[in-house]
């Protein structure tokens, strides 16, 4: 067994070298894993139902903050229910035609519920509530895309959803105290292999025994000019403001994007579920 499908992934993702240990030699969960790519277009037909189940299971399995369990899963199994969700995301037009969604959403409704139950006091009623359900939920969503692409399924997750997290709230009949993270698309691609998409450098992103931020601005300006030698970011941001440039850089495209106000509204959504965000 040797290192060379890791080897060659990581080299793609990162761009440069990497030496890995031989111990990781034909570990295939590794190599799928070093290899992803986001999937956004489809074969037409939805997956069944007990697939999706059996997906969300496995999702549900990964680990939990406490095994405190603060995360749901919601297969949009009706079509009429799934427009109606894909209508509130009309900023991405690939999302019209995906055939199978779930919903990923935190749930610190369960835990104050058990506590009515028992006649407890619920005393952690401040941010840590809404960290800990959200941390749950997103290990549950990395699960649950690692699962799909495990059984040779494409996904992708759509966190702009949030966007629209009122609308989708009543939708789905969220209660106080649920709240969706993230849809995630998934189904049948229509192409054979995802293509990776390339990571800032290790040394910007790996730190070994504290934080350091030392030739931060090195390490982004070295990775835009391979991943636009790479890949290029193909839709400019912002262009009536910032006009078209050449090269247009990720960290370029990264600033556009959040200079534009997005979920201003979410933390006043976040406390109207019923969160304290002291």
């Amino acid at each position: 067994m040797t290192t060379r499908k890791l080897t060659a992934a990581l080299a793609e993702r990162y761009g440069t070298a990497f030496e890995v240990p031989q111990t990781l030699a034909g570990i295939e969960a590794l190599n799928t894993l070093a290899a992803r790519g986001s999937c956004r277009w489809f074969r037409e037909e939805p997956l069944p139902h007990d697939l999706l189940e059996a997906l969300s299971a496995i999702a549900l399995s990964a680990p939990s903050k406490s095994d405190l369990q603060q995360r749901d899963i919601i297969i949009l199994r009706d079509p009429d229910r799934l427009n109606a969700v894909k209508a509130l995301m009309t900023d991405q037009d690939w999302i019209q035609k995906v055939p199978s969604m779930v919903i990923i959403c935190a749930n610190n409704h369960r835990q104050r519920r058990m506590h009515e139950w028992h006649g407890r006091s619920f005393e952690n009623d401040h941010l840590d509530a809404f960290f800990n359900a959200s941390v749950d939920a997103g290990i549950a969503l990395a699960s649950f895309v690692h699962a799909a692409e495990a059984a040779g399924l494409g996904s992708c997750p759509i966190s702009s959803i949030r966007n629209r997290s009122a609308e989708v709230s009543d939708l789905l009949g969220l209660p106080d105290h649920v709240f969706v993270v993230a849809a995630v698309a998934v189904g049948y691609p229509q192409f054979p292999e995802p293509r990776i998409s390339m990571r800032l450098p290790v040394t910007a992103t790996i730190h070994t025994d504290r934080f350091s931020s030392e030739g931060l601005q090195e390490d982004v300006a070295a990775y835009d000019a391979a991943r636009n030698a790479h890949r290029p970011v193909q839709s400019q941001r912002q262009t009536e403001q910032f006009g078209q440039v050449d090269p247009y850089t990720w960290s370029d495209d990264k600033t556009r994007q959040y200079i534009a106000v997005e979920r201003a509204d979410f933390g006043a959504f976040i406390r109207s579920k019923g969160f304290t965000l002291d």
